[in-house]
């Protein structure tokens, strides 16, 4: 028994039915996304001057993720159209280079960017303990300049002393450029790119400390809707990877032998699930690393 319309059109809507299907999933995961952008806009306008990070995501890293893959929209693209014009061995290299880019895109977000932010630390300030550490601060710079202040020192401390539960106080044994230097021009908010860090010990008494940890999700609002937002978008690039892969073994192969336009079918579909997850990026870009 052949089930309608899996490879050809329908007629009343022109469509066949994977294609359909796909566009009814992607209603829905417009829907999702939509949601935790919008709760994150609305997070990010009500927060208190001062307590809404800039500057703490890579750019150039995050740019570089962002041309891989647009790119590999553009392979899945000439990889469907290889199938169409019933060119399997370009299909084979133009899914390979697709499978790829999402790899290295994955590698880069899992093996680079969220353990950095395991191991960088922020300590929130008391407001009446900000004079002590105004020299770290600089807020009497930023509100010459009508800018927004700062209640964050943030660095490298040391780890050790941290699991201490008897230590007083929280021993920086670097500190970001812009607490390092807070009256270099160069260092106020915003700013679109990464602080390194700068040599620079410091000491806080936890007594001063509203709150403190690494950049964990718990860590503030931001890093709550940064991991949950690039972790939701990081299963989706692995799904789309892993059909590809699917499709790309000899399971690919053997669908081409017995009916080539159903393989490019699939592939059309699986695609259009890969524009989106390319588009989802698009927007995680600016709002997160850009502004």
């Amino acid at each position: 028994m052949e089930i309608p319309y899996e490879v050809s059109a329908r007629p009343d809507t022109g469509l066949y039915n994977a294609k359909i299907g796909i566009w009814l999933f992607l209603a829905s995961e417009v829907m999702l996304f939509g949601g935790l952008f919008s709760a994150y806009v609305f997070l990010r306008v009500g927060a208190l001057p001062g307590y809404w990070p800039h500057g703490f995501l890579n750019v150039p890293v995050g740019f570089v993720n962002t041309l891989v893959l647009i790119g590999s929209s553009v392979t899945v693209v000439l990889a469907w159209a290889s199938l169409k014009m019933r060119r399997f061995a370009q299909y084979k290299i133009w899914m390979g280079i697709t499978i790829l880019c999402g790899i290295f895109f994955l590698t880069v977000k899992l093996t680079y960017e969220w353990p950095a932010k395991f191991h960088h630390f922020g300590a929130y300030i008391k407001p009446e303990a900000m004079a002590k550490y105004e020299p770290y601060l600089g807020n009497n710079y930023l509100a010459a300049k009508k800018l927004p202040p700062r209640v964050e020192i943030t660095g490298d401390v040391d780890e050790v002393a941290l699991a201490d539960p008897n230590s007083k106080a929280y021993v920086f044994k670097a500190l970001d450029e812009v607490n390092a230097d807070p009256t270099n021009p160069a260092s106020d908010r915003p700013t679109f790119w990464q602080r390194p860090v700068v040599e620079k010990e410091l000491v806080v008494d936890k007594a001063d400390v509203q709150y403190a940890s690494m950049f964990y999700p718990r860590h503030s609002a931001f890093f709550s809707a940064y991991f949950l937002i690039t972790g939701l978008h990081g299963l989706h690039v692995l799904g789309g990877i892993i059909v590809f892969t699917y499709f790309w073994l000899p399971v690919g192969a053997n669908l081409y032998k017995r009916n080539p336009e159903h393989l490019a079918n699939r592939i059309e579909v699986v695609g259009l699930f890969w524009h989106f997850v390319d588009l989802v990026w698009i927007f995680v870009f600016p709002l997160f690393y850009l502004l």
